[in-house]
């Protein structure tokens, strides 16, 4: 699949960004932890460099725990500080603003030498559409303070939030990039939602995403549709399959597939497949 989406508020938001930096002492950018590397946007690396940075591993609960630690170890190999997090129980959330101190330790003892130890710590909160930014907000902050959604798009401006006392928030638009590299990148940040679903075919993306799942875990498509025999099969004939098993069909028993690709990838979204990581470093 040819999966693009940058819609003219995206380069707004970046330029937006890049103005706030001086605004900041530290960025908090959020991945999503079934697809850490395709969800980690490249241009905000050069863009971010000048400010200490905290990668949250988020949606860590629909990730498989060996892979995310794996993940971590990488990450943190390559000097980033990681947190992982799981934004609708709040495992992890708590030790955020903790961890957004350790990691400016030095900018701590700074202000304190010029008798500024009152003044809060701001930290800006990035990532892709759809990975939880302002569900993180919201968790950290403990009310409402953020407009979230299950949609990519919800978050168009800057938004501040006082998470404690001595940590404050600017919570900034979802921001994917102009070209992926790779198509595997594109359909990646289409199954987890990143990428405008009006934009996509749900029936060739559910293909997609059952032939992957039949190559990694075979058995999250046994348990959830009984599709037992998954080995060599293409993505159609697995979803038409599984529309059979769900009883999804139309005229003289045709397997319903838009029905069951718009299912499957609820599904998917929502966890109802198990703890699955898409890629490994």
């Amino acid at each position: 699949m040819n999966v693009n989406w940058f819609p003219g508020h995206m380069t707004k938001a970046l330029r937006s960004m890049e103005s706030d930096l001086k605004l900041v002492d530290c960025v908090c950018e959020l991945a999503d932890a079934r697809i850490p590397r395709a969800s980690r946007n490249p241009a905000l690396d050069a863009l971010l460099e000048r400010k200490p940075r905290l990668l949250i591993l988020n949606r860590a609960d629909q990730a498989e725990p060996a892979a995310t630690k794996r993940w971590a170890e990488h990450y943190r190999s390559q000097g980033l500080a990681v947190l992982e997090t799981d934004c609708r129980s709040g495992r992890g959330v708590d030790r955020f603003p903790e961890a957004v101190r350790s990691l400016l330790q030095e900018k701590l003892e700074a202000l304190e030498a010029k008798g500024q130890g009152t003044r809060p710590l701001r930290a800006m909160v990035t990532g892709i559409p759809n990975v939880g930014k302002s569900t993180f907000i919201n968790k950290a902050a403990g009310r409402k303070a953020a407009a979230a959604s299950d949609r990519p798009g919800v978050t168009r401006g800057r938004q501040w939030v006082s998470v404690s006392r001595g940590l404050e928030l600017l919570d900034t638009p979802g921001v994917l990039w102009p070209k992926f590299d790779d198509p595997k990148t594109g359909e990646l940040l289409a199954f987890t939602g990143a990428v405008k679903d009006q934009i996509l075919d749900a029936e060739e993306l559910a293909s997609r995403l059952l032939s992957l799942l039949a190559e990694i875990a075979p058995q999250a498509l046994s348990e959830r549709y009984r599709l037992s025999e998954t080995a060599g099969l293409p993505g159609w004939e697995l979803l038409e399959a599984a529309a059979r098993k769900r009883g999804f069909l139309i005229s003289r028993g045709e397997p319903d597939t838009l029905r069951m690709a718009n299912v499957l990838l609820d599904e998917f979204r929502a966890g109802k497949l198990g703890r699955l990581t898409l890629e490994v470093p």
